[in-house]
């Protein structure tokens, strides 16, 4: 299927007010057919949307398409092999469903895991999960509800290790000029971006909403965005890698911040410097004033240090955020240095300056007056200095999924879905995200959080209300489910998953791909309350 139509005939174009006449049969469903409708299209109900696709085509979210006028779904669904050693394989090459029931049997329970990527949705109808799963775990049994959920509610929390200055709290950031999100807080040595939300999809313009949906898709599927801040930077952020910012690679993720450094290198600086001063946006550090400096016996230089004074050896404020030395506007050090107290201060004083990642440092002696000159670095201080590179971790960017799950999906596990959420909330219910382990806030609701690098690759998709699809599996014991009001007519082994395909033969997958688990991540069955 490479040919791609946006909505054939898009449902703002049906005419609700034309009785329907029964369509052609799609997989054994017969589906209800506007009289506007072409005889060689059918309507696909995976959405609100409602496309109607054209023979060879697929609808506007490129998931589901018309294959000789059955509704297929596009994309293979994805299993997980318990073992590496499982037959798995990363391969993008789908194996096709069984045609007949009993086929792939030799693989044995619960060698595989049935996952939410490529699995098809019933939102917004009432109907049970695609695929309802009963396994063993060690003689217990259980049962997965596997969905993919269209959430309008969600977003993408995105953690950038970086001293650089992204922009002021609460400032846009936008991707192609259109706004997608903001700056969120710092969190000692990364910044936190918020982007996507439901205000951003379908609460502005069209083209906000379809620039924020298409932003949130590369991000959940660890592929690159560019960015720009109001007020701030430019970025290039892709999960898993270093950010770029303002076209430069970070390299490194600060140690600490000034008085940290301070507190974790002071032994090692003793004895081979008479001041340290570390430059830092949130606290700049000075040695002889610090308590590790205090601790050690050390006297103090004489130093005047601008911006606020907080506690002993520890300055907030000294010059504006940046990306200058240590996350500030400033490239030569000495721009936060008022002078030296004559009458404590010593010519040949050996003063270092240092950044909180040191990538910057510089090494001064005081001459007559009293003036810092910059002088050779001993080589005790220049390895303390790469110590504290070595101390730093690689500077990446973190993206996390955070969703809502509600509505209609919850309807797929049971009908009185109050009793999930609940169950969740008890721990009886573990809650994944494509195979990989999901965070549940607490509070009201199921509020799910995910690290996109956990997932299998391609695990998010769209539909154009805009909303974001995402896959979903709730895993708890045969018990569990049944005390919640489960579809226990819509278990099946999985045996028959994999001869047959999902329980529903409307948007049934063209097949399947089976990956190797991620080794961090747990086995889901086993993840059980």
């Amino acid at each position: 299927m490479t040919e791609h139509t946006k909505v054939d005939f898009g449902a703002e174009r049906v005419d609700r007010d034309t009785a329907s006449t029964p369509g052609p049969t799609v997989l054994d469903k017969a589906v209800p057919r506007s009289e506007r409708m072409a005889a060689n299209k059918i309507e696909c109900n995976a959405c609100p949307v409602l496309c109607q696709i054209s023979a060879g085509r697929t609808g506007a979210c490129d998931r589901y398409a018309n294959a000789d006028g059955r509704l297929v779904r596009v994309d293979p669904v994805v299993f997980l092999a318990r073992a590496n050693d499982a037959g798995a394989d990363s391969a993008t090459a789908a194996i096709e469903f069984a045609a007949t029931p009993g086929a792939d049997q030799s693989t044995a329970e619960p060698a595989l895991f049935v996952t939410g990527v490529g699995a098809s949705s019933t939102y917004p109808d009432y109907k049970p999960a695609p695929f309802i799963v009963a396994s063993k775990l060690d003689d217990v049994d259980m049962i997965t509800v596997v969905t993919e959920g269209i959430f309008s509610y969600c977003s993408f929390k995105v953690k950038i290790d970086t001293d650089r200055f992204l922009g002021p709290e609460q400032a846009n950031v936008r991707c192609d000029g259109e706004i997608v999100g903001h700056v969120s807080t710092a969190e000692y040595g990364s910044q936190m971006l918020s982007l996507g939300g439901v205000h951003h999809l379908t609460g502005g313009s069209k083209k906000e909403g379809r620039v924020t949906c298409d932003t949130m898709l590369a991000l959940g599927n660890k592929e690159a965005v560019e960015l720009s801040i109001d007020g701030g930077a430019s970025l290039a952020i892709r999960a898993g890698a270093a950010p770029i910012v303002d076209g430069v690679e970070e390299q490194r993720m600060r140690v600490g911040c000034g008085s940290a450094t301070i507190g974790i290198f002071a032994k090692q600086w003793f004895g081979h410097v008479d001041e340290v001063v570390v430059v830092d946006d949130h606290i700049t550090g000075v040695l002889t004033e610090h308590q590790a400096g205090r601790c050690l016996g050390m006297t103090r230089s004489g130093i005047k240090i601008r911006g606020r004074k907080s506690t002993p050896g520890r300055y907030f404020q000294v010059a504006n955020p940046g990306t200058g030395w240590g996350g500030t506007d400033i490239q030569d050090p000495l721009a936060i240095v008022e002078g030296f107290d004559p009458s404590v201060a010593k010519p040949g004083m050996r003063v270092l300056m240092v950044s909180t990642t040191g990538e910057h440092a510089q090494w001064y002696e005081l001459d007559a007056q009293l003036a810092p000159r910059v002088a050779p670095m001993p080589d005790a201080v220049r390895r303390t200095v790469e110590r504290i590179g070595e101390n730093c971790e690689p500077s990446l960017a973190t993206v996390l999924f955070l969703g809502g799950a509600g509505g209609s999906l919850r309807a797929g596990a049971t009908e009185n879905p109050v009793l999930l959420t609940r169950a969740i909330k008890r721990k009886l219910v573990n809650v994944t995200c494509g195979g990989a382990p999901a965070y549940v806030w607490p509070g009201g609701g199921i509020t799910v959080m995910v690290d996109v690098m956990r997932m299998p690759d391609r695990s998010f998709g769209t539909v154009p209300t805009p909303a974001i699809v995402a896959p979903i599996e709730f895993t708890m014991t045969y018990d569990t489910y049944r005390d919640l009001g489960g579809h226990l007519d819509a278990v099946r082994s999985l045996q028959s998953v994999l001869a047959s395909g999902p329980t529903h033969t409307e948007g049934a997958p063209r097949g399947r791909r089976t990956l190797a688990r991620d080794p961090d991540n747990p086995w889901p069955p086993a993840m059980r309350g």
